[in-house]
């Protein structure tokens, strides 16, 4: 098995739009969540989410703009940066072995609902010609092939809130048994339309907006959240075999070494501790490292009263009374949940916080939580606290779960 670098980073996300911007405010604690103005916001319960900051006139001829729904839009100029910050210019026999792997959970909702509008609410059959071609789910992946020429494997994963971190775990397997030497993966997502936005609603799974202070309604393992806040943006990283990686003298962000895949097989909404300690366990494994030599871990962290307590319980299960040494991290209560793409954002911001050896902060967590009782570095950043080796833990309705370990660079 070769080893894997890290190369390039690409964001798109509520936090900011470069690595550094985004470390930054995840680890000063500032939150992209806000109340949402869209139409028809009135009528949810909390109309909140964690939107990006996005001029399409600035990345996109109007041409090609109408053919990309917001998803996938988010996702070319994410791989766009990712490849920028790799220096990544293929030549063209590198290119049949190029692969993409990409997740998202949703698909093109936006299009969807507007195509949907017309049908059923306008009673009008003058649908978009594009709105298959804009809601698919691997249009976005389909996109990034098609402007860099990449011929290699273009897949699409879709496993709810999993989605993106096994886009980035199946392009690890790929790169280390040398079936592709380089590789864009992660995830995408632009679900803020007010039929998805209803439809989680009725799910009972999304934050009440916290009166005082709507930027902190996402509270996770804090005993009073109520639940997740839904956002937009995509991720992306180049992986490549640290050989190549060396022999071109890139800079290398960190190493990807090791993911755990299983399924709960029990429950389609109910997160399973069985489940998840089993990935946790697989991801220790595939990495050929011990329970002890992991240093932090970033939390799939939603913020809902099931998922906390099940990570909690997952997370003792693997590391026993070193649970509680260990710092972490549950970022989502800033950027919100990225669903298919939140994976992958968590993966840079964990490759981040091993770079500056920094464990990044669990805002809002406001009451102790006697069945949430481990280190989740509450409020304040830890510096000096990330240490060498990191776990990424994403659960998914559905049951897959995908946990990426990751190395600082020596």
């Amino acid at each position: 098995m070769r080893r894997v670098a890290v190369t390039g980073i690409g964001l798109v996300s509520p936090l900011g739009h470069d690595a550094a911007a985004v470390f930054e405010a995840a680890r000063d604690g500032r939150s992209g969540i806000h109340r949402l103005q869209i139409a028809g916001a009135h009528r949810l319960a909390a109309p909140l989410a964690a939107t990006v900051q996005f001029d399409v006139t600035q990345h996109f001829e109007p041409l090609q703009a109408r053919l990309l729904d917001r998803f996938s839009q988010f996702a070319v100029v994410a791989a766009r940066r990712a490849l920028a910050d790799a220096g990544c210019d293929l030549s063209e026999a590198e290119r049949e072995r190029a692969g993409i792997f990409l997740g998202n959970g949703m698909g093109g909702t936006l299009s969807m609902d507007e195509g949907y509008q017309t049908l059923y609410g306008e009673n009008s059959d003058r649908i978009k010609p594009t709105m298959i071609l804009k809601g698919m789910h691997n249009a976005p992946a389909a996109w990034i092939g098609i402007e860099n020429g990449w011929r290699g494997p273009n897949l699409t994963y879709s496993t709810a809130c999993s989605s993106s971190s096994v886009a980035i775990g199946e392009a690890w397997l790929r790169l280390a048994c040398g079936a592709t030497d380089v590789a864009i993966a992660g995830g995408c997502e632009a679900p803020l339309s007010l039929g998805s936005l209803k439809a989680w609603e009725v799910l009972r799974t999304l934050a009440s907006e916290d009166t005082a202070d709507p930027t902190r309604s996402c509270k996770p393992f804090s005993r009073n959240r109520s639940g997740m806040v839904l956002a937009e943006g995509a991720a992306f990283v180049v992986l490549e075999s640290w050989e190549r990686a060396l022999a071109r003298g890139a800079a290398i962000h960190g190493e990807l070494i090791g993911y755990g895949l299983t399924t709960d097989a029990s429950h389609i909404a109910r997160p399973s501790v069985d489940g998840q300690a089993a990935a946790i366990t697989a991801a220790l494994a595939s990495a050929g490292i011990a329970a002890d030599e992991v240093d932090a871990i970033n939390a799939h962290g939603t913020g809902t009263q099931a998922n906390d307590v099940a990570e909690t319980a997952a997370i003792k299960r693997v590391f026993g009374a070193r649970a509680s040494q260990i710092p972490i991290s549950a970022t989502k209560a800033l950027h919100g949940h990225l669903l298919g793409a939140a994976g992958a954002l968590e993966f840079v911001l964990s490759l981040l916080a091993l770079k500056h050896n920094t464990a990044l902060p669990t805002m809002h967590l406001d009451v102790a939580d006697p069945e949430c009782d481990l280190d989740y570095v509450a409020d304040v950043a830890r510096a000096g606290a990330a240490g060498r080796t990191m776990l990424s833990n994403s659960f998914a309705f559905g049951g897959t779960n995908a946990v990426l370990a990751l190395r600082a660079v020596d």
